[in-house]
Order: structure tokens, then C-alpha cells, then sequence
């Protein structure tokens, strides 16, 4: 299935749903790679968020990209547990929390969060901001306006001081060694 017909099917619903695919990976250690692409993804859906797009559009060069319904099943199975308890909690609520001006402040963290995901950290780096991508694109897709502030207001930044203390971690062990 192509990112194109995925959006195309989801509609509306797209930059949600496509955070919490993109994010899920995130959230477990991933190999070199994985981060970064998922994180080129997320920032194209933000920058679209940021700036007000009604749905979603790929770039050709994104949306003509396969993802094999074996690694989805995958994503979604090692995920289930945690998603399951995440959506007891979540409901829509406080829709004034989940109107445009709130999904531009999701496009905004979700840039970010994407910058984030592609720093140079193996193995354990992307899982701050997958977190807070995660809960990001649940909140979205839930409409729940108390998630999204948790999500922009808490998430995002614990996930970018966490991301930064690692980066700075590794750039200190790099300079000690040379």
C-alpha cells in the first residue's frame, strides 16, 4: 500500500493517524534509519499542520513510498497494549483545545519533534520524541483537547530536553575520546 492511497482513504483523519504510525516505531529501539525516515515524514505532515492545510497532500517522491501491510501488522501488534490503554483515557473533549489554532501548535511541536527524531542518536534516541509524536497524533485523532495540551505542553518539551541531554551526552563522550 502506497502513502498516497493510505491518505487517500483516511481523508481528514490522515495527519493523526499518520503521526501514530510514523510515531509507534519511535517508541521501541530502532536501527539507524528508521528514525530519520519516520521523522522526514513527520515533518512534512507538521509542516502541512503548521500551516493550515486542510488534508493532507505527500510530495510525489513521499506519498509514491510503499510500506508492506507485514510491517504495519508489526507496528500495530507490538503497540496494542499500550495504544489500548492510551485510548481508554483519551475521548473527545474540550473541543476548543482541538480546533486550528491547536493543530497549528501541533504542526509547530511536530516539527520539532521530527528534527528530533532525525539527530543522530542510535538506538535509543528516537524514543522521547516517538512518545511525544505518539501521544500527539492519538490526541489528534481523538479530538481530545486535554491529550493535545499535554502533548504540546509537556510532551514536547520533556522529549526535546531528554533528545538534547542525549545529544549532548554523546557529542561530550565523542570530544573525550579524541
Amino acid at each position: 500500500m502506497s502513502l498516497d492511497e493510505m491518505v487517500g482513504a483516511l481523508k481528514h483523519r490522515a495527519f493523526g493517524i499518520l503521526y501514530l504510525l510514523f510515531g509507534l516505531p519511535n517508541c521501541l529501539p530502532m536501527p539507524p534509519g528508521i528514525p530519520i525516515l519516520c521523522g522526514v515524514v513527520v515533518a512534512v505532515i507538521s509542516l502541512q499542520m503548521l500551516l493550515g492545510q486542510p488534508v493532507l497532500v505527500l510530495p510525489r517522491w513521499l506519498g509514491k513510498r510503499r510500506v508492506s501491510r507485514a510491517m504495519l501488522t508489526g507496528v500495530v501488534e507490538k503497540s496494542a497494549k499500550y495504544l489500548t490503554a492510551l485510548e481508554r483515557f483519551s475521548r473527545p473533549r474540550f473541543p476548543l483545545l482541538s480546533g486550528d489554532l491547536m493543530r497549528r501548535a501541533i504542526g509547530l511541536a511536530g516539527l520539532a519533534l521530527a528534527v528530533a527524531l532525525m539527530a543522530p542518536i542510535p538506538l535509543f534516541g528516537g524514543i522521547p520524541a516517538g512518545i511525544a509524536v505518539t501521544i500527539l497524533g492519538l490526541a489528534f485523532t481523538q479530538r481530545d483537547g486535554v491529550l493535545i495540551g499535554f502533548g504540546v505542553l509537556i510532551a514536547t518539551p520533556v522529549a526535546l530536553a531528554v533528545t538534547s541531554a542525549m545529544l549532548f551526552a554523546l557529542f561530550q563522550g565523542a570530544a573525550a575520546m579524541f
